[in-house]
C-alpha cells in the first residue's frame, strides 16, 4: 500500500461521509492524521482540482474533477443504463419513489451503501437523500437486501455498534442476522420507520453471475404502504428486479 495515496483517498472518502466543507483542523481531527500532513494532501489535490478551498471559510469541499469521474463513471457504468428503464416504469407504476443502491468499500465502522439512481415520487414530497449519498446498511430496505447476498462483506462487520436512528432501527446483531436470513428465503427487504418515521421501503436484489450486484427499491409514506398495496409493491419490486437481472445477461 502507498500511504500517501491512502490518504489522500481517506480524504476524499471523508468529504463523501460528512456531506459538507471541512478545515484542515477537522480533517486531522476526524482521521486521526498531524494539520501538517493533511495540508500537503489537500495541496496535492487541490493542484489536480479534486478538492477545492472557500477563501471566505477556509474550507475545503470536492472539485470539478470528482464531478468529472463520476459523471463518466454514470455514463458508462452498465448497470445504470440498462435498468434505468425499468427503474422509471417501477416509478410509474407505483407512483412511490426509486432507487438503486449499491455495497461501497469505505473506512466506516459499519456497513454502507451508495445510491446509484434515484427516481422522485410524483405524488409526494421527496425527502430522501440524493444520487451518490452513502447511508448506513443495517436500516435500511436496500441496504438490508445488499447485506442478505453478500456475506464476505457482511462478515467484515458482525458485532459492530449499530447506530439507532428510531425506535424500530435493529441495532442487535443476532437479531439482524436473523432478518438477513429471512430476507434470502423470501427474496425481499421491508424496512418501516427504521431510518425515517412515517417511512417505509421495499427492495429486492439484482443479480449478476449469480452475485449480488445492487439493489432496488420502492420508499413512500408509510400510509401508503397498506395490506393491499404492499403485496402490490412486493411484486412489482421483484418483477423489476429479476427483469433487470435478466436484462444483464
Amino acid at each position: 500500500m502507498i500511504e500517501s495515496i491512502d490518504r489522500a483517498l481517506a480524504v476524499m472518502q471523508l468529504f463523501l461521509q460528512e456531506e459538507e466543507p471541512l478545515s484542515i483542523t477537522q480533517i486531522s481531527r476526524k482521521l486521526g492524521l498531524h494539520k501538517s500532513t493533511v495540508s500537503r494532501t489537500i495541496d496535492t489535490l487541490e493542484g489536480r482540482d479534486f478538492v477545492r478551498k472557500d477563501e471566505e471559510t477556509g474550507k475545503y469541499w470536492l472539485g470539478l474533477q470528482v464531478y468529472s469521474l463520476g459523471m463518466l463513471y454514470r455514463e458508462k457504468e452498465p448497470l445504470q443504463k440498462v435498468a434505468y428503464p425499468y427503474a422509471k416504469a417501477l416509478a410509474m407504476q407505483c407512483r412511490e419513489s426509486v432507487h438503486m443502491t449499491s455495497l461501497i468499500q469505505t473506512d466506516a465502522p459499519c456497513p454502507q451503501h451508495v445510491i446509484l439512481e434515484k427516481i422522485k415520487s410524483p405524488q409526494t414530497v421527496d425527502i430522501a437523500p440524493p444520487i451518490g449519498s452513502i447511508r448506513p446498511s443495517h436500516c435500511a430496505a436496500s441496504g438490508k437486501c445488499l447485506l442478505a447476498y453478500s456475506p464476505k462483506y457482511r462478515d467484515r462487520y458482525v458485532g459492530c455498534k449499530l447506530q439507532k436512528f428510531t425506535e424500530y432501527t435493529i441495532t442487535d446483531w443476532q437479531d439482524l442476522l436473523r432478518e438477513l436470513e429471512e430476507i434470502r428465503r423470501r427474496g425481499y427487504a421491508v424496512e418501516r420507520e427504521e431510518v425515517e418515521p412515517g417511512m417505509a421501503c421495499v427492495a429486492a436484489p439484482i443479480f449478476s453471475h449469480h452475485e449480488i450486484l445492487a439493489a432496488i427499491s420502492v420508499s413512500c409514506p408509510l400510509s401508503h404502504m397498506t395490506a393491499e398495496t404492499e403485496s402490490q409493491i412486493i411484486q412489482a419490486v421483484q418483477k423489476t428486479a429479476a427483469d433487470i437481472t435478466q436484462a444483464l445477461r
